[in-house]
């Protein structure tokens, strides 16, 4: 339960990313303001952190695949405080 979890926090993580790219973007192109280019790697990075993270859980067992899946959350969790709470 723990890796499906995880792993719906990472997919959230790649849409997240996928959608502040997808904002800087329309704002380059419309001649506004984006999030701007630290925000959209940060999110890029952690998006793929969480993916190579959650691999990892998915092929281990016991105790490597618990602390993969948690990191996930670690890792969704700074992303969320220094992006968008901090």
């Amino acid at each position: 339960m723990l890796r499906g979890l995880s792993g719906a926090v990472t997919a959230g993580l790649v849409v997240l990313a996928l959608v502040v790219a997808g904002a800087q973007y329309l704002g380059i192109q419309r001649d506004f303001p984006g999030p701007g280019a630290v925000s959209v790697t940060a999110h890029i990075v952690a998006a793929l952190a969480a993916l190579v993270v959650q691999h990892f859980a998915d092929h281990r067992r016991r105790v490597a695949s618990v602390s993969a899946s948690l990191l996930v959350f670690v890792i969704a969790g700074t992303v969320l405080w220094t992006q968008w709470w901090g």
